[in-house]
This record gives structure tokens, sequence and C-alpha cells, in this order.
């Protein structure tokens, strides 16, 4: 089988996909907690915040690939099985059934808040022994945190 082979030192190697494979779940979740949410919500607003919903899956699937192909071009097998996501994912669980819309902004602003919160980390933590895949977390968390300001304008 082929393997890819890292430049990285082994130290700086194991930080930099720790940071990627913690970013993966997260955002493979964010995906689906939104998705889960997009469903489900009902009230007044219901087609705007569905609607804004969709975006966030569309922006946290993206963003997703592009970290699991940081990890493989690195040599790092990424691992975005539902189990793995399941027991690793910061993201607290969404109820199951119907949303009201408010309920469902709330969710969806404290979700993306916890996820930029361990971008937040990632970018620190691989300034140094990665600044390629830093950017990369700097550029997700950006996008999180536009995402993150229109869900928090909408129960303001």
């Amino acid at each position: 089988m082929y393997v890819v082979k890292s430049p990285l030192p082994d130290a700086d190697l194991k930080t930099v996909a720790d940071a990627l494979q913690g970013a993966l779940v997260d955002l493979v979740d964010l995906a689906l907690v939104a998705k889960q949410v997009h469903w489900n919500v009902v009230g007044p607003r219901f087609r705007s915040v569905h609607l804004q919903l969709d975006e966030v899956v569309a922006s946290a699937r993206t963003h997703s690939d592009t970290v699991a192909e940081r990890a493989s071009a690195l040599g790092v097998s990424p691992d975005g099985r539902a189990a793995t996501v399941a027991a690793s994912s910061g993201i607290s669980s969404v109820p199951a059934g119907w949303v009201k819309d408010s309920d469902a902004v709330g969710a969806l602003a404290d979700a993306l808040g916890t996820v930029i919160t361990r971008m937040r980390q990632r970018i620190a933590s691989t300034a140094e022994p990665d600044p390629v895949s830093q950017d990369i977390f700097i550029a997700v968390t950006a996008d999180l945190e536009k995402h993150h300001w229109m869900f928090q304008a909408e129960n303001a």
C-alpha cells in the first residue's frame, strides 16, 4: 500500500494530525447537526432559517473535505466515520423532533461557537509546526465566524 510521507518532523506531524482530525470531526458533526435542525425547524421564520442552515451545511462539508485532503497530503489517514464523529465531536447534540425557529437559531449559534473555539485552539497549536494547515484553520474559522454572527443576529 502506498503511504504518503510528510516532510514534517514526527512531533510536529502528531500535533498537526491531531488538529486536522479534530477539525474534521467537528466539521462533519456541524454539517449533521445543521441538517438535522434544517429538516425539523418550524415557526414563522421557517424559510429564512431553513435556507440559512443549508448555507452552514454547505460550508461545513466544503471545509471538511479541505481538512481531510490536507491530512491525506501529510500522510495522515482522515477518519470521518460516524462512530468516530460521535465519540469525539465537541458539539452538543440536538434533541429529536420539531425545533422552534428561535431554538434552532440558538442551537446553531451554540454549535458554531463551540467549533470556532476549538478551531482557534487549532490555529494556535499549528502556528509553529505547520503554517499551511494553520492557514486552512484560519480560513475555516473566518467563514464559521460569519455564520455565527448571522445566527446571533437572528436572536438579537
